[in-house]
């Protein structure tokens, strides 16, 4: 039995009533002076903190990820280096619900990682699909409104979603994903994580190489029906939080394989495509993946709020022997996770435990909302000066990037291989697997209007022929249609 505690008010003094207002008298009005009362619930009134515009629904653990092979030749990231072991908390999610959506829609699945390593916090944002909708952040905005809700009626519209997507056919790759069984994972531990992004890794000597980061489930991929997502949505809207948090409790702790893709430095120069764009992957017979190690999730959160609601990723936090790629999806975000971290939770949301480094840390940050850590007490905060009382470091300084070009609005269309990739998805599909992929298209595009589905036939013919006659099929168009 949990231990009885005194209840107390926000600064210790005694509660003498948790039940009862203070009144005038068995039935006059409440007085103001009820402290307790006020207290209470103002901190009610404030007990949410926004929830993240992107990402809201899901849930997390702890855990730990293992180094089984030596990739010293790549990065001198401490995390990196064999047999090491460091403490993790990944955090699933949908994308576009809300707080209180279901678990089992349609949607990318989040897998976001935080590494608490000796030089200080790792952050991977990623998915569920080594792809994204876009490749350029100005269209970030306007992608995740098309996928909420409309300003006039407040309902999800599927004619915002199609319009966007059909119209920037350089989505056609991740909506091929979304539309395929892996775009209905079983629960959390059934899928794969992706960093999705290209990232930087330097080793010891100064050389640097492009990876991308792959987190294969050891739980093996299996996903649900669209009959069985629709029931679960409303018989459990929770299934996958209750999944997780069931496994770890009894014991079943989940587990991923890492595996790394690694591009020789000099080779983005000239690979046949830009290896930085976030609608493509990098073929496998042109870059093996290395596996690398394990991560375990073994430990539930204490309390959710504490440990997964306020938990704030940033793909801006890498330690030394990591950095960041031209790709633009990536830059974009490097500002702003961290800008909405700062608006959700406070400027000083890094001394909140769930997010403070476990290594030590000293940086002339001062005051902002919520300083809990005694503000640096009289420690100078500026830099230089006379005293020697801040120092850089630069032994950690990365080695020169060379860049060039001319600064405009490039447009990355310019680059119109929209449909090679998604094609290659298609055709690694089983006959069953491309017949649930036209079936998924045809479900999710409900209401939206006859030359919206008709534009996503075309562009689906442009991956493959089979693939636009299959949704033109589903869709329930004659094969003349897509002519028209």
């Amino acid at each position: 039995m949990a231990q009885s505690r005194p209840t107390t008010n926000n600064v210790g003094i005694p509660v003498a009533s948790d039940d009862h207002s203070l009144t005038l008298g068995p039935n006059g009005p409440i007085l103001l002076q009820d402290h307790y009362l006020i207290e209470k619930n103002a901190q009610f009134n404030r007990e949410r903190v926004p929830e993240r515009v992107v990402h809201a629904k899901g849930g997390g653990a702890f855990g730990f990820f293992q180094v089984t092979e030596d990739i010293s030749q790549f990065t001198k990231a401490a995390l990196f280096q064999p047999s090491t072991t460091t403490d993790v908390l990944v955090r699933f999610s949908t994308v576009a619900g809300e707080l209180g959506s279901p678990d089992t829609w349609r949607d990318p699945r989040g897998f976001a990682m935080k590494f608490y390593t000796t030089q200080g916090n790792y952050d991977i944002v990623g998915n569920n699909t080594p792809v994204f909708f876009i490749r350029d952040p100005i269209k970030f905005p306007d992608f995740i409104r098309s996928q909420k809700r409309r300003a006039d009626n407040h309902l999800r519209d599927n004619n915002m979603q199609w319009d966007f997507w059909t119209l920037r056919p350089e989505s056609a790759h991740q909506v091929t994903w979304l539309m395929g069984d892996r775009g209905l994972p079983k629960t959390w531990r059934n899928m794969n994580g992706y960093g999705s992004h290209t990232f930087l890794w330097e080793n010891a000597s100064g050389e640097r190489f492009w990876i991308k980061y792959h987190f294969k489930t050891e739980q093996g991929i299996d996903f649900l029906t669209q009959a069985d997502a629709d029931e679960m949505a409303g018989t459990d809207g929770d299934y996958h939080i209750r999944d997780l948090w069931t496994a770890i409790d009894s014991g079943n702790a989940p587990s991923w394989r890492l595996e790394v893709q690694v591009m020789p430095y000099a080779d983005a120069a000239d690979y046949r495509f830009n290896p930085f764009d976030l609608t493509k992957v990098w073929p496998h017979e042109d870059y093996p993946p290395i596996t690398v190690g394990r991560m375990v999730l073994n430990r539930n959160p204490a309390n959710y709020f504490a440990d997964v609601e306020q938990v704030a990723f940033n793909p801006a936090n890498v330690p030394p022997g990591i950095g960041f790629s031209p790709d633009k999806m990536l830059q974009g975000r490097l500002f702003s996770y961290g800008d909405a971290q700062r608006y959700r939770l406070g400027v000083n949301h890094y001394q909140i435990p769930v997010n403070a480094p476990r290594c030590p840390f000293t940086n002339f940050h001062r005051d902002g909302q919520m300083r809990v850590d005694g503000n640096a007490g009289g420690t100078l905060h500026y830099e230089p000066n006379s005293y020697g009382q801040w120092q850089e470091q630069p032994d950690y300084r990365e080695p020169p990037l060379s860049v060039e070009g001319a600064a405009d609005h490039w447009d990355h269309r310019k680059d119109d291989d929209y449909y090679s990739q998604p094609g290659a998805l298609f055709r690694l599909m089983t006959h069953a697997q491309q017949q649930a992929l036209f079936d998924n298209t045809a479900r999710a595009t409900g209401d939206a209007p006859e030359d919206i589905k008709l534009r996503h036939a075309r562009n689906c013919g442009k991956a493959d022929p089979e693939y636009g006659a299959g949704v033109l099929q589903a869709l329930g168009f004659s094969p003349q249609a897509i002519g028209k």
